[in-house]
């Protein structure tokens, strides 16, 4: 047999008190990790909706869960899945704009956008319809940044197109010009394979 190089090891063999040692030290980081985190990293809902309404001079940006949308689903309800305050006319008071569709157990059903106002001391409302359910698209990169509300358009060229595999794109901007939202987009490209 031939003899190691190395000295002894034999200090190595870890017994239950080095364990219970190690775990009781790293559970004492833990501990005091946590209490000193930076006050911004215990932000809540209320503390994000105060600097939104900051923003826009005291005013916060409508509920998107208080709006009655002009969605039906049936017993499925329907879910919020993204929303962005702004100010998009430049009246100084924000809109919220929602990405809203049904709620589903499963797959993705279309989405709408919709932009929602409050007028002062009224209940949130639906004031336009960006895009509507109806035209079976899907939503994603949705933003609202400098007054223009952005987002990309995900659809289907044909029925025979399987729905988990949208095969059009569409990236699309509005902003409000004089009285109603303008559109603009890149035209729709197909993609061989899903996008």
């Amino acid at each position: 047999m031939q003899t190691s190089a190395l000295p002894d090891l034999a200090h190595t063999g870890a017994k239950a008190v080095h364990w219970l040692a190690t775990a009781t030290a790293m559970a004492a980081v833990v501990a005091v990790a946590g209490l000193l985190q930076p006050e911004a990293a215990t932000a809540t809902a209320e503390a994000s909706e105060q600097r939104v309404a900051t923003q826009h001079g005291g005013t916060p940006a409508p509920d998107p869960e208080s709006v009655a949308f002009p969605l039906d689903c049936g017993a499925a309800g329907r879910t919020v899945a993204d929303s962005a305050p702004g100010d998009l006319d430049g009246d100084g008071r924000p809109e919220t704009v929602a990405v809203v569709r049904c709620a589903a157990g499963s797959g993705t059903p279309p989405s709408g956008i919709y932009v929602v106002t409050q007028p002062s001391g009224a209940p949130p409302r639906v004031v336009a319809t960006l895009v509507d359910p109806a035209q079976k698209l899907n939503v994603t990169d949705f933003t609202v940044r400098d007054g223009r509300i952005s987002a990309t358009l995900l659809g289907y060229s044909s029925a025979e197109v399987p729905r988990c595999c949208p095969d059009e794109l569409e990236k699309a901007t509005w902003r409000w010009k004089g009285s109603a939202f303008v559109r603009s987009a890149t035209p729709a490209a197909s993609t061989a394979r899903g996008v």
